[in-house]
């Protein structure tokens, strides 16, 4: 397994970065391509109003860029909806291994400028899978990051991949598409896949404005917390490393091709709980509860059971422990 060749697109982003940091360090040969156009440094550039606290997130991209650059791992700077250039990458790079991460990712976002999120999300996808089918690059494994939100609101207390999908909203309907023309690539041409599906993630060096980045910023920025609903209602959350784990699970077996998995922790917790942990941190957490936004599934445990049989994917990190792990980083990154 050691020094297969891996490219990771859109690999400059929150999962995507720490993705390439583990591989590298477990001896692959991983290489990024990125625009940086989407929630990155250019993108931030040009829209400093777009975060709260521009400041904090550019420094953060700056961490990924210095830890990427320290491990040495190599950040090809191109526009993935550009084809041409994309086999160049394809080319230069002779992937083993294509990990699709390219996307709007983010539901508030593609629900306001569907435009752009077709654009980023769709024909990025379509370039990746159009090199990958190529029988020159002899592409081992195409693996898709898709989500959670594809169930649209959870029918059962634990979903399994075989559930029927109902997706609310743009973010959730293009992930879902994403899945199905993926899978008509594997008829049509033959080519093998992975999907997975992950749920509620947190971690280092975060600007997308998940939940358990916002409160954490919120607080260390002296804001109040505001809370969509009641806070009883329950999400799947799991920490990076579980994820990053799992897809190298995924790489190493051959079990996982042609195969949707979900990866996340494996047992929901309500969002309040966060609120239990940032209170033993911050004595002085402020909350606000607000109208719950009618386009959020509601959602709750992903059933890891398939993953664990095929591929041998087991969860360590427990929300005490990864998001206590992730208060200590983001207290520490913000004092310096």
């Amino acid at each position: 397994m050691r020094n297969k060749k891996i490219l990771i697109i859109g690999g400059a982003g929150f999962i995507g970065h720490n993705l390439a940091l583990k591989l590298k360090k477990l001896k692959y040969n991983v290489s990024i391509v990125d625009s940086l156009q989407i929630n990155n440094i250019l993108w931030l550039k040009r829209n400093k109003d777009q975060l709260p606290f521009p400041n904090l997130s550019m420094s953060i991209l700056k961490e990924r860029f210095k830890l990427l650059k320290k491990n040495k791992i190599p950040l090809i700077k191109i526009d993935v909806r550009d084809y041409k250039k994309l086999s160049k990458v394809f080319r230069k790079t002779k992937p083993q291994v294509v990990i699709h991460l390219a996307a709007v990712s983010h539901a508030n976002k593609s629900n306001k400028d569907p435009f752009s999120t077709f654009d980023h999300s769709f024909r990025t996808l379509e370039n990746s899978l159009d090199n990958s089918k190529n029988k020159i690059f002899n592409v081992e494994q195409f693996i898709f990051l898709s989500s959670s939100m594809v169930y649209g609101n959870f029918k059962k207390k634990v979903v399994k991949e075989n559930d029927s999908c109902n997706p609310l909203g743009i973010y959730a309907a293009l992930k879902l598409s994403g899945e199905n023309i993926i899978k008509a690539y594997n008829q049509v041409f033959g080519l093998p896949y992975t999907i997975i599906r992950p749920s509620a993630l947190y971690g280092e060096r975060c600007i997308s404005r998940r939940v358990g980045q916002i409160f954490i910023e919120n607080i260390l920025n002296k804001k109040e917390i505001v809370i969509q609903g009641d806070g009883k209602e329950t999400l799947d959350f799991t920490y990076i490393e579980d994820l990053v784990n799992g897809i190298i699970c995924a790489i190493k077996s051959k079990k996982s091709l042609n195969q949707t998995f979900n990866l996340t922790f494996g047992k929901a917790q309500p969002i309040n709980k966060l609120i239990y942990f940032l209170r033993k941190n911050f004595p002085k957490v402020k909350i606000k509860y607000t109208k719950r936004d009618r386009l959020m599934p509601k959602r709750g445990t992903l059933s890891t059971a398939k993953a664990k049989k095929l591929i041998n994917f087991k969860s360590k990190w427990p929300l005490n422990k990864g998001y206590q792990k992730y208060i200590d980083w983001y207290k520490k990154f913000y004092n310096n």
